[in-house]
């Protein structure tokens, strides 16, 4: 991408997100704004006329000029969402594309849309978005746990005191410790990989679901729509079936609260009466606009903040498991923006503290001597099996995190 286009799409992100980005990751909300929604739609209108033409229902030039006019189609996203409260927001975009192909060709714009409903364009312009972003969750998630792997074997024998309930107990490694954070990634990583997979599939089954408008070309069509888009068809549609996504809500909830339980930590292994671990210092990160002896743990702040918030939002998903009949009311029409929020969320927990444990500043001497007087007599107390606990965490990464850099 040339360095002037990539400036533009960047201000396009901050222009349509802005002060979101406080609590999101920029990549990832790269692939979720408004317009690169707006043009996933579009990008389903095109291959659906080329699909459409090679089974021979659309004239193979009209659906030239509907697939050349949606490679640079241009939308108001405030019309549409002023025009879609009125029904949904397909029909406005519909209405403005058909008018875009019919400035060039009147006859092509008779075939915009044919055969679709509504929602197989939105809800397979949000899996064309949400495959991409869940990608980035994946690569933050990847540096977080190779962060925690570090950690667990760089200090593997340094004891610790652990604390339960709040209050010491007996002695562990820090090592451990991190194991344990990097046990939960291990689960989750594959998890949401699995979600993702099975939630990024073509949406294709026209008004009623049965692909009526195409008769028994309706499954070759499909077929030739997923390819057109790199996305696998679904033979049964999804309308009402809305598991794939509940799922995928709840992964992406999950790994921002495991990235939470890893903030949660740091911070109070940071508090200066502990003082066992800390964010690294760094310029403009953690400080205080009125104290300026504090250092706050900022990045554990960002993954608590999303750890927080993401069930909320999981839980929406979860609530509309039960649409009505063959097409909901109340429920997909909206969780484009619910998912859209889990995953920057996510996204911005996750990379906070893939950051804070690249650099995490380890105390050993703090723990040696919080250990002496908090475990009088019990400093030296057998570690048990954490060696192996250990090696099994590492074990169970390596194979979760498979091949990626």
């Amino acid at each position: 991408m040339e360095p002037g286009a990539a400036r533009q799409e960047r201000d396009g992100v901050l222009r349509l997100l802005s002060l979101e980005l406080l609590f999101a990751d920029e990549v990832c909300a790269a692939h979720l704004t408004d317009d690169k929604f707006l043009s996933a739609m579009a990008r389903f209108e095109g291959a659906l006329a080329r699909a459409c033409a090679r089974h021979g229902l659309v004239p193979a030039a009209h659906a030239e000029t509907i697939s050349r006019v949606c490679e640079r189609a241009q939308f108001d996203p405030a019309a549409l969402a002023r025009d879609g409260r009125a029904g949904t927001l397909a029909i406005p975009f519909v209405k403005q594309l058909t008018a875009q192909v019919a400035s060039e060709s009147p006859e092509a714009a008779r075939y915009v849309h044919g055969g679709a409903t509504s929602q197989d364009a939105i809800d397979t312009a949000a899996v064309l978005c949400l495959k991409p972003a869940c990608a980035r969750v994946a690569e933050l998630t990847v540096r977080l746990g190779d962060g925690a792997a570090t950690l667990a074997r760089r200090h593997r024998a340094v004891r610790t005191a652990a604390r339960t309930l709040l209050q010491p107990a007996l002695p562990v490694t820090f090592g451990w410790k991190a194991a344990v954070w990097l046990s939960m990634l291990a689960r989750a990583l594959p998890a949401l990989r699995r979600a993702a997979d099975g939630a990024c599939v073509l949406q294709f089954g026209g008004p009623s679901g049965t692909l009526s408008s195409f008769g028994e070309r309706g499954a070759a069509i499909m077929r030739t729509l997923g390819d057109e888009l790199g996305l696998p068809p679904s033979l049964v549609p999804w309308h009402s079936a809305r598991d794939r996504f509940a799922r995928l809500g709840a992964e992406l909830a999950i790994l921002a609260g495991a990235a939470g339980k890893i903030g949660r930590d740091v911070s109070l292994l940071m508090q200066p009466e502990v003082g066992e671990a800390a964010e690294a210092a760094k310029a403009g990160r953690g400080g205080s606009s009125s104290m300026a002896h504090k250092r706050n743990p900022a990045l554990s702040m960002l993954a608590l903040e999303a750890a927080q918030r993401t069930p909320g939002l999981a839980v929406t998903l979860l609530v509309q498991l039960a649409p009505e009949h063959e097409r909901g009311l109340g429920q997909w029409q909206s969780q484009w923006f619910t998912l859209r929020a889990l995953a920057c969320a996510s996204a911005s927990g996750i990379a906070a503290m893939g950051e804070a444990l690249d650099d995490l500043e380890v105390n050993p001497k703090a723990m040696q001597a919080n250990l002496v007087a908090l475990l009088k007599g019990h400093e030296q107390d057998s570690l048990g099996c954490a060696d192996a606990m250990i090696e099994a965490a590492l074990g169970d990464w390596t194979t979760s995190r498979g091949t990626a850099p």
